[in-house]
């Protein structure tokens, strides 16, 4: 397989795992809207706590894949970049 093909499909995966980091940024923030700083509430209202907790809980648990998901990102631009570089090196010194 040569290089070109190979940066291709880095490039591919990269895009990929981007959009992706993306779209979960996206819902973070669609999530965070509904989260409310302080809540006064009395024993009627206990179902409204509840909902917030699981806001909350969702939004540790996206953090979570932001960062794994940002990380991933950057490697792979790293790796696309390191081929790209290696590429345009062995091609110079070749012809």
């Amino acid at each position: 397989m040569d290089l070109q093909r190979v940066i291709l499909i880095l490039l591919y995966v990269w895009g990929a795992v981007t959009a992706v980091l993306v779209v979960i940024f996206i819902r973070r923030s669609v999530l965070v809207m509904k989260e409310e700083d302080q809540l006064f509430l009395d024993k009627a209202e206990d179902h409204i706590r509840k909902e917030q907790a699981e806001i909350v809980a969702k939004i540790e648990k996206m953090d979570k894949m932001l960062m794994y998901v940002g990380i991933l990102c950057g490697v792979l631009l790293l790796v696309l970049a390191g081929v790209w570089v290696y590429h345009g090196l062995t091609r110079q010194f070749s012809g």
